[in-house]
C-alpha cells in the first residue's frame, strides 16, 4: 500500500483513534461500536500510512510537495453592553484575553505589537506561536496574524461598532489552517477544541462577565489605556 498520510496526521490518528477505540469499548451499544470503529480506522491509517479516502481522491499528504490544507474561516459577533472605547481598551490589552477565552492557557507581550501565544489543543496536548498586530485603530478595530513559523497559521480582526445607546456590537472574524490539515480539525471537534464553537462561546462569556463588570475586576486594561495594550500582542485559532 502506498504511503499517503503525513508523519503529523499519523501522530495525531494513532492518539485520537486510540482514545476513540477504548471510549467506545467502555461505551458499548450501536453507539460504541461506531466509536470504535472510527477509532479502529483510525489507527489503522497511523499504523500503515496508508488512507483508503485519501487515494480514492487522489490525495497524498506524505509526499514532500503535498498541499497545506485550505484555509478555515470562522466569524462570530456578539452585542455587549458597554461603550466601543472601553470594549477596545480591554481587548488590546492581550493578555487580558486568557481571562474571557477558554481555549487559550497564556499571551505574553513580546513588544509594541508582537507576542505569543499558548492555546489548548486535542488530547490534552498545546500549541503556540507568535503574531503581530498588524491594523489598529484605537476603539474601532485589532488586526493580527501569525508570524512565519507558527504551529497554527492564522490571520482576523476583531471590530467594535458602536450602536446606539451606548453599546458596541464585537465582530470576530478568523481564518486559520489546522496543524494536521483537515483530519486535525476533525479530531479537534471530535474532543471539543474546535474554534468556530470556542470563539461562539468565548463571545457569549465576554459578553457576560463584561457587562456584570467582573472582567474590568480581572484584567488589568482599562478605556484609558488603550497605548498599552498596544504593545499587547496575542497569540492562537
Amino acid at each position: 500500500m502506498e504511503t499517503n498520510v503525513s508523519n503529523n496526521e499519523r501522530l495525531i490518528s494513532g492518539v485520537g483513534g486510540g482514545l476513540l477505540a477504548l471510549a467506545g469499548l467502555r461505551r458499548g451499544g450501536p453507539l460504541g461500536l461506531l466509536l470504535a470503529a472510527a477509532g479502529g480506522y483510525l489507527v489503522f491509517r497511523a499504523a500503515s500510512g496508508h488512507d483508503p479516502a485519501y487515494a480514492a481522491a487522489g490525495m497524498n499528504t506524505a509526499s514532500a510537495g503535498a498541499a497545506s490544507s485550505k484555509p478555515i474561516f470562522v466569524e462570530h459577533s456578539v452585542v455587549v453592553d458597554r461603550p466601543a472605547a472601553d470594549v477596545y481598551a480591554y481587548w488590546r490589552k492581550l493578555e487580558n484575553l486568557p481571562r474571557i477565552m477558554s481555549h487559550l492557557e497564556s499571551v505574553t507581550e513580546l513588544d509594541e505589537r508582537r507576542s505569543r501565544w499558548v492555546a489548548k489543543a486535542p488530547l490534552g496536548t498545546h500549541v503556540e506561536w507568535e503574531a503581530e498586530i498588524v491594523n489598529d485603530k484605537p476603539g474601532e478595530r485589532i488586526g493580527w496574524h501569525s508570524l512565519p513559523g507558527a504551529t497554527v497559521d492564522n490571520a482576523g480582526s476583531v471590530q467594535f461598532e458602536s450602536l446606539p445607546g451606548g453599546s458596541t456590537r464585537v465582530h470576530v472574524a478568523l481564518s486559520y489552517r489546522p496543524p494536521a490539515g483537515q483530519l486535525g480539525a476533525a479530531v479537534a471537534k471530535l474532543f471539543g477544541e474546535e474554534p468556530s464553537q470556542q470563539i461562539a462561546d468565548d463571545l457569549q462569556n465576554f459578553k457576560r462577565t463584561f457587562e456584570s463588570g467582573e472582567a474590568q475586576q480581572k484584567g488589568t486594561g482599562t478605556a484609558s489605556t488603550p497605548g498599552a495594550a498596544g504593545g499587547t500582542t496575542p497569540k492562537s485559532n
